[in-house]
């Protein structure tokens, strides 16, 4: 149990959806005039099983999609960013910080939608990187979330290999389309990030990656 002392600790700002950029990706502002047309492409059809663990989705028709964009777009607390691949100039996915809490210094990442083309990509894992380091290093925060259905075996494996600790489950804790959900929660604390951000920068540096574009040493091996 932490016993450090907080007596000076000050609330943290909260993210001000500000660009920031990244060498496979750039995060930006949701906006579904700019990138609708792009995400409607990216998310609709070719990863079906994208919207299995999340609590919309998927859209029959634009219509309701773009209803959907645009709430994101308006929302606060969910603050959504889409992702720009900067090879293509295309907007691949989007996801956001939430439960923000500034008080506390805590904030999550979710609602992530990442496209097929996105999945399993160094952008994919330089995006979450992108939010991390910012709210740790821009924004000062002392830990950051991950929570998932803990029947979606993605996430669980994509929260383990991006750095964050099982935390626990919270048994029966929402119905999500007419479905039990089990939350399984993971979280990076700052004490912990700055081992987990040399291997971001080491995994994603241009030496790490041969030729063909494969992964020469995995995120995890750095990290250990």
């Amino acid at each position: 149990m932490s016993t450090q002392d907080l007596s000076h600790w000050q609330p943290r700002p909260v993210p001000a959806q500000t660009p920031l950029p990244g060498r496979f990706v750039r995060l930006e502002a949701l906006d579904v005039s700019r990138h609708g047309d792009d995400l409607w492409q990216a998310l609709q059809g070719p990863d079906p099983a994208l919207w299995d663990y999340l609590p919309y989705g998927p859209f029959a028709s634009r219509e309701p999609f773009d209803a959907w964009l645009a709430g994101n777009a308006e929302s606060r607390d969910p603050l959504f960013y889409t992702v720009i691949d900067l090879a293509s100039g295309r907007a691949l996915g989007i996801f956001s910080y939430l439960r923000i809490a500034p008080k506390d210094g805590a904030i999550e990442i979710g609602h992530i939608a990442f496209g097929k083309a996105m999945q399993r990509t160094p952008g994919s894992t330089e995006a979450v990187w992108l939010l991390a380091r910012h709210a740790f290093d821009d924004l000062g925060y002392r830990r950051l979330e991950w929570k998932c259905n803990a029947a979606n075996a993605r996430s669980m494996r994509a929260a383990e290999r991006l750095g964050f600790s099982y935390e626990g489950l919270f048994r029966q804790h929402m119905i999500v389309k007419g479905q039990n959900r089990d939350t399984a929660w993971f979280s990076i604390i700052d004490g912990e990030w700055p081992t987990c951000r040399e291997a971001f920068e080491r995994w994603l540096s241009v030496d790490n990656f041969d030729g063909e574009g494969r992964q020469r040493q995995s995120l995890e091996g750095l990290r250990s």
